[in-house]
């Protein structure tokens, strides 16, 4: 009995523990950051950022966020006329220059030479891999199809690697330079029924940290991004995701407060009410976090199917 108990005392330690390390990030990610401007700290990356899966929701929102902050936009996406509107738009907005790579990511190894020289020349101080495919709505892995895996995979995956790739020596070379990666609070435990897109974000995130240790003595920094939900169209499939909430704020006060966090966290969900979501989450036994995580997925999946039905 009294090993039981020296135990059970040691896990509530720890998890007590790990629940306070929780609330100081939530402070020194969300709090600080508001009281002071990171303004100057984001224009002496370089003169461009480039953002991909740029033409609406989180990308959209963070090109803009970036403008305001002064710093000039190139904009990638598949979309074309998106692209341009956006483009037009933020110059118009914040009097900065834009470009826009029209590059489908989804399509593979095939779509990055054109990328690479459309990028040889130009000084790109930041990088934001925002461009990611989630499930259309919650499915166990053979009710979901080969090519919505592979656009997946191909996306969330390759696409982000090889992007970095793409800007990671120019920024070695003059010594600066910021990554963004935007992995997911879903790649952070196990989560059935988007199995394929939480283990991509997790693959992510886990890259992004590496990296960390490979290149900050080079000057560059490089942050994971874990959000919860935003809304978006990526997350339509339920009508709880359209519409604005304590839980799920919108694609420009996300980006808003994720912008602040450049330069001073390495690894932050970016909102402060993600945080606290994904502290929960840790904190909460796997076995009750699976319970709840499985509930909510049966109901947006029925919530999905129902809609798609009576359309």
């Amino acid at each position: 009995m009294e090993i039981l108990a020296m135990v059970g005392a040691c896990y509530a330690v720890l998890k007590s523990f790990d629940f306070l390390c929780g609330c100081y990030s939530l402070v020194q990610q969300q709090i600080f950051p508001r009281m002071f401007s990171n303004s100057s700290m984001i224009r002496q990356y370089g003169e461009w950022a480039v953002v991909t899966g740029a033409s609406d929701g989180i990308g959209k929102a963070y090109a803009e966020e970036l403008a305001s902050h002064d710093v000039n936009i190139i904009l990638l996406g598949r979309n074309m006329e998106k692209l341009q509107k956006v483009s037009e738009t933020i110059s118009a907005t914040y009097r900065v220059k834009t470009r826009f790579i029209v590059a489908d990511l989804s399509k593979g190894r095939e779509v990055f030479p054109p990328i690479k020289e459309a990028l040889k020349d130009v000084d790109v101080g930041i990088l934001v891999n925002n461009a990611g495919v989630l499930y259309d709505y919650p499915a166990c892995l053979t009710d979901l199809p080969e090519d919505k895996s592979w656009e997946i995979i191909n996306v969330n995956i390759g696409a982000a690697v090889m992007m970095v790739h793409a800007v990671l020596p120019g920024m070695v070379q003059r010594r600066r330079g910021a990554i963004i990666n935007v992995a997911s609070v879903t790649g952070c435990r196990p989560v059935p029924q988007v199995t394929v897109y939480a283990a991509s974000k997790s693959f992510l995130d886990c890259f992004t940290r590496a990296l960390q240790y490979e290149y900050s003595s080079k000057g560059i920094f490089i942050q994971s991004l874990t959000p919860s939900f935003v809304v978006t169209k990526l997350v339509a499939f339920s009508d709880f995701f359209t519409k604005k909430s304590l839980l799920v704020p919108l694609a420009n006060e996300y980006a808003r407060s994720a912008v602040r966090t450049i330069g001073r966290s390495l690894r932050t969900t970016g909102h402060w009410s993600h945080a606290i979501q994904m502290t929960i989450g840790c904190w909460l036994p796997e076995c009750l976090w699976m319970s709840l995580w499985s509930y909510f997925c049966s109901k947006f999946q029925a919530e999905f199917l129902s809609r798609r039905k009576h359309h």
